[in-house]
């Protein structure tokens, strides 16, 4: 992809129209070489290799150490306004780079001085005065590489949150807190371990680069086309089969690199074509890839950064987060398979002949590699517990097993794309994440997060179901003007703690606050990867956001139900959620059938004639029933909700039959 056409990072950031600059040779080599020490700089820290010597780099030394590098190149990516200087590096955005460069160091120089003094609460009194502008002056620098890599809406939120400790004092209640002077404020958030270099700083430096570097891997290596053919040879050739690809295909690779529009734009271009070719409208074609590839933020092993920093808030290993991501994501990709499936019955629409349809055994022995090193991955994250090194030692194998069996193995011009792919994605989102961090650093220096819980337990009156719906719909307007991580951490600091007050397990509330965060890439008027994937399909934009919001509409209920009762994010003992699993998949099933009209094993609800809507709302209410589980904060025991459940379905699915076969 060339930097002349929107890029994945850009349209996940909000915006249609091209934002990053092409470099030119000079500023291509440093893009590449600051890449390549970030790598070197992260696989010293993590594997301990002392490539420094007898040197021993402090936390808050690596990260600043990582912020020089990357940091800087924001200004030389994205220019100060889009669509202009796309050409050349401005000379102010050169000044920009080796002002931050330099800020960056010192503090990386001066981070020892700085833990021993205690500098984030007296540097003011202690430090040298020039230290001090000098720390306002970084704290600028963050909030316009900020708006340069994430948009206006993420800088003026980030920037008033940022400036709240100055002003706390003369705020109304609930937010009144105590003040501070502009030079404190500014201390805190750049020497202090809870802004810059706070949880979601950490949480790129210490795992999410590893994961990163594995993922443009697994693109450069061919993975995408792997995954393709591997789901064509599968399910083709069933009915609706093009749509079934989409979503396996889709699933497959999105949960290698955790990226939603990147795998729209990846594997849609080769899926909806073929959906269209057999019968499926184009707005119903794109709305299926972006509903599966929605899905990518959801599917272990490798989620997106969002679940990384859901480890470091909750301080619990990555593979317990992933773990309980895997139930919520079986019933998501269930659901869509099961919508489609329907869909593809009531409207006659076939699968791809044989004939076209790659060979399994061909497909395999092509890429049997790429299993292999999802399987290493997974065995180093889930039964190794290996979480910092999984993804380099799963990227090293990939890299050997590609040169050795692979047709298409690297050279030069791989090589510098790997390197630019990476640093692209690298510079991304340490300016968006560091400049998130200094929303979580003034929460952390007013402590305004224990009175804010207070607050709005008092205006919830201690009730979860208001919270949660006061969550779900924070989650949602946010999650329309923000990314999803930075949406997640503004929540997770804000409205997390009270959730978790009323007693609901701490899990399933950062997992609810993470799903409704990105329920907006599907549903108007935002629906990012339904509008990425309208451009593909030759769509309307909000009929197939619409569309999307219908396949994949089991997003909007699975989070309440695992917050109800977390069996289903594997927080309880082994028979409830064998129960709850049992008959979530049944009420999914039943819920895609009312949805899409037409009951597999049965036929077309059209033959119901004047009772087809009655009966379908049936079965999307007694499936929603049955996915509900019982127990928890439901007024009914699971054995109730399942027996109210079969009262509400089993009358409607005979009635079905019997219109349907009188119909015949």
């Amino acid at each position: 992809m060339s930097d002349a056409t929107p890029t994945p990072a850009d349209l996940e950031a909000g915006e249609g129209s091209a934002r990053t600059r092409r470099l030119g040779p000079g500023w291509q080599f440093v893009l590449l070489a600051w890449t390549l020490l970030v790598m070197l700089l992260c696989l010293n820290q993590q594997f301990t290799l002392r490539f420094f010597a007898d040197v021993t780099l402090l936390d808050t030394e690596y990260f600043w150490l990582l912020l020089a590098l990357l940091l800087p190149l924001a200004f030389v990516i994205y220019p100060a306004r889009a669509g202009r200087g796309l050409d050349h590096v401005a000379w102010y955005d050169a000044l920009l780079f080796l002002l931050s460069t330099g800020l960056a160091l010192c503090w990386a120089w001066t981070a020892r001085d700085s833990a021993a003094s205690g500098w984030e609460y007296s540097a003011p009194d202690v430090a040298p005065k020039w230290m001090v502008w000098a720390a306002v002056l970084t704290w600028a620098l963050v909030l316009e590489a900020l708006r340069r890599a994430g948009g206006m809406a993420l800088l003026i939120i980030m920037g008033v949150f940022s400036l709240f400790p100055v002003f706390a004092g003369s705020m109304p209640a609930p937010l009144t807190a105590s003040s501070v002077s502009l030079f404190e404020a500014a201390s805190y958030h750049v020497f202090s371990r809870e802004s810059i270099l706070g949880i979601p700083m950490r949480a790129f430096a210490e795992l999410v680069i590893g994961f990163l570097v594995f993922g443009t891997a697994l693109q450069y290596t061919g993975a995408g086309t792997f995954f393709i053919n591997f789901a064509f040879a599968i399910c083709g050739h069933y009915r609706g089969g093009a749509a079934k690809v989409a979503i396996f295909s889709s699933g497959l690779l999105g949960s290698m690199s955790g990226s939603v529009i990147s795998n729209v734009l990846t594997t849609g271009t080769m899926t909806i074509p073929a959906m269209k070719r057999t019968g499926m409208k184009p707005a119903t074609a794109g709305a299926v890839e972006a509903c599966a590839s929605t899905g990518a933020v959801l599917a272990p092993p490798v989620m997106g950064a969002t679940a990384f920093i859901m480890a470091e808030f909750l301080d619990i290993g990555y593979a317990q987060v992933a773990l309980a991501a895997a139930v919520p994501a079986v019933l998501y990709y269930f659901a869509l398979f099961m919508q489609i499936d329907a869909h593809a019955a009531r409207h006659g629409l076939v699968g791809l002949p044989r004939s076209e349809l790659p060979k399994l055994g061909p497909v395999f022995r092509e890429g049997w590699y790429f299993v292999f090193v999802i399987i290493l991955l997974v065995v180093l994250l889930l039964v190794m517990k290996r979480e910092n090194w999984a993804p380099w030692l799963a990227t090293a194998l990939l890299l050997v097993l590609n040169q050795l069996f692979s047709p298409q193995r690297w050279g030069k011009r791989e090589l510098v794309l790997f390197l630019e792919g990476n640093g692209r994605v690298f510079v991304e989102l340490v300016a968006i994440l560091a400049g998130v961090g200094l929303l979580v650093g003034a929460f952390s220096l007013t402590g305004l997060t224990g009175t804010l819980t207070t607050e709005l337990l008092f205006i919830a009156g201690d009730s979860a179901l208001l919270l949660m719906l006061m969550g779900a719909l924070t989650s949602f307007i946010l999650g329309m003007g923000m990314t999803i991580t930075a949406c997640y951490i503004f929540l997770a600091v804000l409205l997390a703690p009270s959730l978790i007050k009323v007693g609901l397990d701490p899990l399933a509330v950062h997992m609810f606050i993470m799903y409704w965060g990105m329920v907006s890439f599907i549903t108007p008027p935002v629906a990012l990867a339904a509008f990425a994937a309208a451009s593909i399909a030759r769509a309307g934009p909000m009929e197939t956001g619409l569309q999307a919001m219908k396949i994949g509409s089991i997003i909007y209920f699975v989070p309440f139900f695992f917050l109800m009762n977390p069996s289903l994010v594997l927080q309880g003992n082994l028979s409830d959620f064998a129960m709850h699993f049992s008959t979530a998949v049944l009420g999914v099933a039943l819920v895609c059938c009312g949805l899409q009209g037409y009951l597999i094993g049965v036929g077309d609800l059209r033959r119901c004639k004047a009772l087809e809507w009655p009966l379908r709302a049936a079965l999307v209410v007694g499936g929603l029933m049955f996915v509900a589980p019982g127990g928890g904060l439901m007024p009914l025991t699971p054995w109730q909700m399942t027996a109210a459940a079969i009262a509400v379905t089993l009358p409607a699915v005979l009635l079905v039959r019997l219109l349907v076969a009188r119909a015949r």
